[in-house]
């Protein structure tokens, strides 16, 4: 049974850096869209990391561009997100998904728990 498991969360100052990882076990089908997404306190659930089979490289939403990067060791199936000059506004449960399409977040059926981020002054 396929299964993502995210790890490294937890708390940060502004400025700060975090990086999270996302273990995936069994047939996590990468051929699809996966990436990262997050809920931020009192919204949706959005992508802010998505590469899909065939892409050069991934598409980042304006909010974390040139902050956060995305990448994948494809030899352990691990995908992690380095996230460097936390803002506050980073302050979200953070999610891996996979076997989506595109941007769109309803389209995705296979999720991790989830980890929180909190960064503060």
């Amino acid at each position: 049974q396929a299964q993502l498991e995210e790890s490294g969360g937890g708390s940060a100052q502004t400025g700060g850096s975090l990086r999270l990882s996302c273990a995936a076990n069994g047939s996590v089908d990468f051929r699809k869209c996966f990436g990262w997404f997050r809920q931020q306190p009192g919204k949706e659930r959005d992508g802010i990391a998505i590469t899909c089979g065939g892409w050069n490289r991934p598409w980042y939403h304006d909010s974390v561009k040139g902050r956060f990067t995305f990448s994948q060791e494809k030899s352990t199936n691990i995908l992690y997100l380095e996230m460097n000059n936390l803002h506050f506004d980073d302050t979200a449960i953070y999610y891996c998904a996979a076997g989506g399409y595109g941007l769109t977040t309803s389209t995705y059926t296979l999720w991790g728990r989830g980890t929180q981020v909190t960064i503060s002054s």
